[in-house]
Parts: structure tokens; sequence; C-alpha cells
């Protein structure tokens, strides 16, 4: 069970005061979620546009490990960064600082591929589930058990419907013998709720700016490490507010 720290994701610079975009902001940003309490980061590099951009990737995760020497690094590879196949599929060969681990959505077209890719230059695959439909993709994959862990990320804002298809996608896995970590995050509402049930469930969980900005009482935080510090605080046997 651990706390990873998502401190930015694909949200723009107007979400929060205090989301880190360049390189040397995410690097003092994760070492202030570190010193929180996160086990583990995650990170979606920027180009000097502030786009997300997977050609960033050696640069920032060099600068996050010198400033979290030890901390397991992990990025995205989603489609929708370069939205395209192939500057996907060269963007990742040229990484010359290699992340700990890069999360793959088996949603996406060439995902397999990406996944062979990943596991050629001895990164760690995150398969990321969004819907039962994803759980059954994945655990039709042939390599499937080859992967780091298991993301369950919801994306839908009503509690109830994200409870039943975080359900769904566990049971999927568990009926296909899948026995990789599990990590449960959600969205905007309901992140606390789903840091609970990862408690629950001897889960791991994920919070940060990427996933939303506010604590578990409905206040803006003020930064990442704020989020981090109620999550580590929850995983640590105190009640959410």
């Amino acid at each position: 069970m651990i706390v990873q720290a998502c401190i930015n994701g694909a949200r723009s610079r107007d979400f929060h005061p205090q989301l880190p975009l360049a390189a040397e902001t995410m690097a003092s940003d994760a070492a202030a979620c570190v010193t929180a309490g996160a086990a583990e980061l995650h990170i979606h590099p920027r180009g000097a546009d502030g786009r997300e951009s997977l050609a960033a990737v050696s640069a920032t995760v060099r600068a996050v490990r010198q400033a979290c020497p030890g901390t397991l690094v992990g990025v995205s590879t989603g489609a929708w960064i370069e939205n395209d196949v192939e500057r996907t599929r060269a963007a990742i060969a040229d990484w010359r600082e290699l992340p700990d681990y890069a999360s793959v959505n088996p949603s996406e077209a060439d995902a397999p591929a990406v996944m062979v890719l990943l596991r050629q230059r001895g990164v760690g695959i995150e398969a990321g589930l969004a819907t039962v439909a994803d759980a059954e993709r994945f655990v039709g994959l042939a390599d499937h058990d080859r992967v780091l862990r298991i993301l369950i990320e919801i994306d839908i804002p009503d509690l109830s419907a994200a409870l039943d298809e975080a359900h769904g996608i566990a049971a999927v896995l568990e009926r296909a013998g899948v026995r990789r970590p599990i990590l449960l995050h959600g969205v905007d509402a309901t992140i606390w709720p789903f840091v609970a049930l990862a408690h629950q469930k001897r889960w791991s969980t994920r919070v940060g700016l990427e996933d939303g900005k506010t604590l578990a009482d409905g206040t803006t935080a003020k930064d990442n490490a704020e989020i981090v510090a109620a999550a580590v605080a929850i995983f640590r046997g105190a009640p959410a507010v």
C-alpha cells in the first residue's frame, strides 16, 4: 500500500496557482510531496510551450530524480500527448533518462505495441483501466501478467456509478486470476471516497492536482504536498474529514 503523488497531469495552468509545469518546479514540488509522505511520483512532463510532451521525459525525469533520489518516478504515455502513433513510439525509443515505469491505457489502439516497447527498454508498466471493457481487453492480452501494477482509474463524477465501475473492474481481474498490485484513484468528487476504499481494500492510491485540488472537507488545497499529507494520514488510520 502506497500513496503516489500525481502532481500535474493534463491540467491547464489556470487550474491551480501551484500546478507545476516546468521541469524545475516539478522537481521541487515532487520533493515536497515525498517529504509529505508520497512513496512514488507520477508526472506529465511538459515542453517549453507548456504542453504535454513525451520528448520532455528525459530532462524532466532527470530533474525530479536529482531532487528526489531513490523515489520511483513514472510518466504517462497517453495517446493524446503526441496524438500520433509513430511520434509516440519514436519519443519513447529516444528516452535517455528512463522513468521507472509508465502508464499505458489498454483502451488505446496502439497500447500493446507501446507495452512491448516499454518492456524492451526496461520500463515498468502501469496498466490504466477506466472501464470494465478496458479490464476485459487487458486480461485478453497475452502478456497481461507482465505489468508492474494495475491502475483502476475511474473518471465518472457520480460516486455510486464510479464505485460500481471500480468493483466491476476488480471482479474482472479476480476472475482472470490477475494478481498484480492495484492502485485505485478517482477524480474530483470521488478522490477521497476512493482513498478510503483503497485503504479498506489494502490497495495503493494516488492523489494530487492531476486528479483534483480539494481536500476531503471540500476546501481547496494550497498545493500537492498538502493533498498528499491528507491521503497519507488516512492510510495511517486517520478518518477522512
